[in-house]
C-alpha cells in the first residue's frame, strides 16, 4: 500500500467517524453505561483520541498495559471532528508550516486541540513509512466531545485480544479480516493545511 505519508484513515460513516481511546475499567465501564464520559474520567485534562485501531493497539499495548486494559470505540460526529481540526495546532513547530516559530507558538497557545503525526503500525506493531493522526482534546474542545459529539461507546477490548491472538498464532490474514474497515477520510483542503496532511 502506498498511502500518503500524512493521511486520516478511519472507520467512518457519512455522518461519524470511529476514534479510539483506552482506559482503565473504572473509566471505561462507566463510560459505556452512559455513553459519554463521567467520573473518575477527568474533563480537566487533555484526552488523546485516535482514528487507527492499530496505532492504538501500539499505544495501549494490545490492551495490556496498567491503566491501558480496555479498549474504547468512540463514534463521534464527523461536524464535531472537523470543528476539533479546524480549531487544531501541531503539536511540534514546522518551518514549511508556520510562518515563524513565534507564530506557531501563538497558535498553540490559543487551541484548545492538538494534532500529532506518529508513524502507523502493522499488525505486529511495527513502524510503517507513514503516518497516523493523534488529536489531543483540551479545554472546550473537551466539553464538546463529551455533551455533543459522541454518537455511541462501545468496547472492543474482546476484539484487540481476539486479533492480538490471531497475530500470536502468525495467522495475520485473520487478523487482518478481523481489523476495523480504516478508509482515507475525505477533508476540505483548508482542514488539510492546518494539520499538515
Amino acid at each position: 500500500m502506498n498511502a500518503p505519508y500524512r493521511q486520516i484513515r478511519a472507520a467512518h460513516t457519512e455522518e461519524s467517524i470511529t476514534v479510539y481511546q483506552a482506559y482503565d475499567p473504572a473509566i471505561a465501564d462507566r463510560a459505556v453505561a452512559a455513553q459519554t464520559f463521567v467520573p473518575p474520567f477527568k474533563r480537566e485534562r487533555m484526552t488523546w483520541i485516535k482514528p487507527s485501531f492499530l496505532w492504538m493497539m501500539y499505544r495501549c499495548g494490545w490492551a495490556a498495559k496498567p491503566g491501558q486494559e480496555r479498549v474504547l470505540a468512540v463514534e463521534i460526529s464527523r461536524s464535531g471532528f472537523e470543528w476539533a481540526l479546524a480549531h487544531s495546532c501541531l503539536s511540534h513547530y514546522r518551518p514549511d508550516q508556520h510562518a515563524d516559530h513565534d507564530a506557531w507558538a501563538d497558535r498553540l497557545r490559543r487551541s484548545p486541540v492538538r494534532v500529532q503525526w506518529d508513524p502507523e503500525r502493522d499488525l505486529r506493531l511495527n513502524p510503517l513509512p507513514y503516518r497516523s493522526l493523534q488529536v489531543g482534546l483540551s479545554g472546550p474542545a473537551v466539553h464538546r466531545y463529551l455533551d455533543e459529539w459522541i454518537v455511541s461507546i462501545t468496547d472492543v477490548t474482546g476484539l484487540a485480544h481476539e486479533v492480538h491472538e490471531a497475530v500470536r498464532d502468525h495467522d495475520l490474514d485473520r487478523a487482518r479480516g478481523l481489523l476495523p474497515v480504516e478508509r482515507p477520510y475525505p477533508l476540505p483542503q483548508e482542514h488539510l493545511r492546518i494539520i499538515g496532511a
